[in-house]
């Protein structure tokens, strides 16, 4: 399935610009996660010591979660110039399997020297409950209008 990317130009940026989607969190994303991560905490794949620590079911990794925020980057805001820098991601609630989460950023900063973007991020579960937050910095591209294509 191939998703759309938005194409924005350091021109097209103002503060408030902001964007969002939804994504449903999957067994297959946990498995897939703890394939490449190695992470096998019982927290994670154990739901009886999930549960004996008060959890309802085995809680999602949370750098699956945070990954969430290179998608809302690099898909959606700003898209397709641009380019992590760095990352500070707060962990607020677990997140568990059939989640639906909805990732949101919202531009807070534009710094015209270094083309460097400031994401203020938030993840909500279904129920509205803020899983995550995170501050963002993604770099820009040096592109601006009429040089996309040379």
């Amino acid at each position: 399935m191939t998703q759309n990317i938005n194409e924005y130009l350091w021109g097209d940026l103002k503060v408030g610009l902001s964007s969002s989607f939804p994504v449903k969190v999957t067994e297959e994303m946990m498995e897939n996660f703890l394939t490449y991560s190695r992470d096998h905490n019982p927290i994670h794949v154990d739901k009886s010591y999930a549960e004996k620590y008060g959890f309802q079911d085995r809680v999602v990794h949370g750098l699956l979660v945070a990954a969430f925020y290179s998608t809302l980057v690099g898909m959606y805001l700003p898209g397709k110039h641009s380019f992590l820098h760095g990352i500070n991601v707060s962990f607020l609630k677990p997140v568990f399997v059939d989640d639906e989460l909805i990732i949101v950023g919202k531009i807070t900063y534009l710094n015209n020297a270094y083309k460097q973007v400031e994401i203020r991020g938030e993840i909500k579960n279904q129920n509205g409950k803020k899983v995550s937050r995170a501050k963002i910095k993604v770099g820009m591209l040096g592109l601006s209008h009429g040089e996309e294509n040379e």
